[in-house]
This record gives C-alpha cells, structure tokens and sequence, in this order.
C-alpha cells in the first residue's frame, strides 16, 4: 500500500470551498492500496475527501503531494450515507452502469481517509455477477462490432 497523498486539481488548487457555507471546505487525498474482493487481487487507485473549517485546512499547509499518515478505507453499506442523494454513493460494476446488490437490496459505497490504521475495509459481496457478466459481454460484443465497422470504412 503506497503512501496517502493529497491531490490538486487541474488548476493546482488543493483546498476547495463550499458554496453554501464559505466557512466550510475539504482536501482531496489519494492513494494506491492492493484491494482483494471476491477473490480478485488488484491494485486500486483510491481517493477520499477530507473535509473541516478553511481555517483549519490552511493552517495544515498542504501542498501537491503532502504525504499523510494513514490510508484510506472503503465502507459498503445496506444504507445510503447521505440520505438527500442516495444515489450518489451506489456502488457500481465498473463501466456497466449496473448496480451491485445483495438480492434485490442496493450496496453502497464510500472511501474515507483514517490515520487509524488499524481500521480495515467494510465490503458487502454482491450477489447480481451473473446479470454484471451479461452486460459487460454484452458491450464487448458492441464494441467488437463497432471496431468491425471501423475497420472496415477504413480499408474502403
């Protein structure tokens, strides 16, 4: 697991402000962690944001990069983490756009930096891979036919 690290935007800036309340702002941090789920090792990029008062956040001086001690952990959960947008925090199969769930019961999904690092990841294995298998051959059989098409413009 590498280090956790904060992360600007493409303008440079680390600290964001809230619009609702200008008091309020957050960091983005990032970090790579060996992930195992379903039996599946892979490495993952994953982000969190760190959120408190602007004056707070400025006098920690984060820069590009500042490196923090720590990692950051994924939660799933039966229960949206924000009850306003439910939908925000779904946890989704990849590029399928399907949803993951435990029978007909959504799983959502929220990373979150801790410097505790003794905490672990919270993971709820959904039961719907057969349905995420369908779409997913599904596209590669679009996309194949689509790059077909390509080709063959191409070679006119």
């Amino acid at each position: 697991m590498s280090s956790v690290k904060v992360v600007a935007d493409e303008n440079q800036n680390v600290l964001f402000i809230s619009e609702n309340n200008p008091e309020y702002g957050w960091i983005f941090v990032e970090q790579i962690a060996t992930q195992i789920e379903n039996g599946w090792l892979r490495n993952v990029r994953r982000k969190a944001r760190i959120m408190g008062k602007v004056s707070d956040l400025q006098e920690l001086g984060y820069t590009t990069d500042s490196d923090l001690p720590g990692k950051i952990i994924v939660k799933e959960s039966f229960t949206p983490f924000n009850l306003e947008n439910p939908d925000r925090d779904l946890k989704i199969a990849g590029s399928t756009g399907i949803i993951c769930r435990v029978d007909d019961q959504a799983i959502y999904r929220q990373t979150f930096y801790t410097s505790n690092e003794n905490l672990q990841d919270e993971l709820i294995p959904h039961t719907n891979t057969l349905e995420i298998k369908e779409v997913m051959n599904a596209q590669k059989a679009i996309n194949s036919l689509n790059i077909s098409k390509v080709s063959t413009s191409v070679e006119l």
